[in-house]
């Protein structure tokens, strides 16, 4: 039997909340909105390049936004030594290219743990709590969560016109 992404409820954005209510809630609905893109979609489906002469597919973002998520909230901020996903020195954009539509189903799940796993690092902490870059710059949660709901942000849109070109499905 044929894998498809299964359909979610997105959570609601707060109206009116805390800070780091409002941050987690755009963080939440951003995440739901992607997944909510691929569901009732076939691995096949997720990996189909369809907006030409772009390589980008839904299953890309979501393996993209795996690595992101993993990168900005568990190695850089919380200081976890773990293993990069998908991306390597010689292959920095294996995330979008080394797609296998029988991983779907897979990756679907990686992204979903990531997303726990990462929560999970940032609860407790606070939003000015700052930490390094390899780079030399000295940033705060707050600046990963508003880093993180801009990419989101960006990818979603590219998501609502991949996802429109396979099957016609709009909405946000």
């Amino acid at each position: 039997m044929t894998w498809t992404a299964p359909r979610i409820e997105r959570r609601d954005i707060p109206a009116a909340a805390s800070e780091r209510a409002m941050l987690q809630g755009w963080l939440d609905f951003h995440r739901g909105t992607l997944l909510s893109k691929c569901a009732g979609l076939t691995g096949e489906q997720l990996a189909r390049a369809t907006t030409p002469p772009s390589p980008l597919t839904l299953l890309g973002l979501v393996r993209h936004l795996t690595y992101v998520e993993r990168v900005w909230f568990r190695q850089r901020f919380a200081g976890e030594r773990i293993d990069r996903l998908y991306c390597t020195d010689d292959a920095p954009d294996a995330d979008f290219d080394d797609l296998d539509p029988a991983r779907a189903e897979a990756e679907h799940a990686a992204f979903r743990a990531e997303i726990a796993a990462c929560d999970a690092v940032a609860a407790g902490r606070g939003l000015d709590e700052t930490f390094t870059t390899a780079s030399g710059r000295t940033l705060n949660l707050r600046w990963v969560y508003v880093h993180m709901i801009e990419e989101y942000a960006r990818h979603n849109g590219h998501a609502d016109l991949l996802r429109e070109a396979l099957d016609g499905e709009t909405g946000d």
